[in-house]
């Protein structure tokens, strides 16, 4: 018993003098150590809603799910990784694939997804978008089960187009034509156009088309038209027309070139003699003088007065003021003394 108890006492000692023992026993041990840690790991599991704490011996995300008996589907989003190395008290999270539909460039497609977003799953899907594009419901949108997605392609072109510009028609009265009577002054020519539109398509359908500009070529011309105004009437049957400016309504008197008329006879200054300097004359087949308030109708101002024929505004009279004529004829004649003062038209002629 006393060999056996100083046999181990010369053995410890022995090892107590050895220092590269003692490092290699000691080596030995935090390598159990470190195993024994990597062996027993508290990890935790998030899934259909719930936490699950386990402890595991695994190294690896997918041999701890497999070991818990947690089976994860083709599409399902496992967060670390799979393959990723399991750490102690880390939390494996898996989010559930939910079928939704895609609807674009003419297809449907019905699908598993985990993302979160919309935006997340068409990138998983290498589905792109142009600037323009729709997208129902919005990139941000949360995904749920059953989700339709649809995507409309929206293009968009600027479309150029030739068009005529319609000339006008102006029309100007020409008192130097009859009334009726149309004259074309200068013909009238179309202008062009250039007419800029952006014409919108949704999924290669047109949907809208939008006027944003013009850029005019080449002006119109407009056509110029005289319009005659100028009225006219045949004084008797068989006569040519007669063109008048203007007509009136007045009330013709009568007068002669005798003393009863004028207060002058044959042989006294100014005898027959109209305020213009001219001699009185009664011609039924060409031009009488006829005397006339000069505020109304200007004298020198040929006329025609019905029932009396052409006369000349030659002369005044004291009696004559606003709207009367006093109608010249020759002393004692008959056609004097049937005249009666009366109301008759009086034209203004050209």
């Amino acid at each position: 018993m006393e060999l056996s108890r100083k046999f181990a006492q010369l053995k410890i000692r022995k090892f107590l003098a050895d220092p590269a023992l003692i490092a290699s026993v000691l080596l030995s041990f935090a390598i159990l150590f470190v195993c024994a840690e990597r062996i027993k790991k508290d990890v935790y599991i998030e899934a259909d809603g719930n936490i699950t704490k386990i402890t595991t011996s695994s190294s690896k995300v997918k041999d701890v799910l497999e070991s818990a008996n947690i089976k994860v589907g083709q599409w399902d989003k496992v967060v670390p990784g799979l393959d990723s190395s399991v750490k102690k008290d880390m939390t494996i999270t898996i989010k559930r694939a939910v079928p939704i539909t895609l609807r674009y460039d003419g297809k449907i497609e019905n699908v598993y997804s985990a993302e979160d977003t919309v935006s997340e799953i068409l990138k998983s899907k290498g589905i792109s978008l142009n600037e323009k594009d729709k997208v129902v419901p919005t990139l941000a949108s949360n995904i749920i089960e059953g989700l339709d997605i649809k995507i409309t392609r929206v293009k968009e072109e600027t479309i150029v187009t030739t068009e005529q510009i319609p000339f006008k028609t102006v029309k100007r009265n020409d008192d130097n034509l009859a009334k009726g009577t149309v004259k074309v002054l200068q013909e009238g020519a179309e202008g062009e156009k250039d007419v800029i539109t952006k014409v919108v398509y949704e999924d290669g359908k047109e949907v809208s088309r939008t006027k944003v500009g013009e850029k005019i070529k080449k002006s119109p011309v407009n056509k110029l038209v005289a319009v005659g105004t100028l009225s006219w009437f045949i004084p008797y049957r068989g006569a040519d027309r007669v063109y008048y400016t203007r007509k009136l309504v007045m009330k013709a008197t009568s007068y002669t070139a005798d003393y009863a008329s004028t207060g002058k006879n044959p042989g006294d200054p100014g005898y027959g003699i109209t305020r213009t300097g001219t001699v009185v004359r009664r011609n039924p087949d060409g031009y009488s003088t006829v005397a006339v308030d000069p505020n109304v109708i200007p004298l020198g101002t040929r006329l025609y007065v019905e029932g009396y024929g052409f006369a000349i505004a030659e002369d005044t009279g004291g009696a004559v003021k606003g709207k009367i004529i006093d109608l010249y004829f020759n002393p004692g004649t008959a056609e004097y003394r049937r005249w009666s003062t009366r109301y008759v038209n009086v034209y203004v002629i050209r």
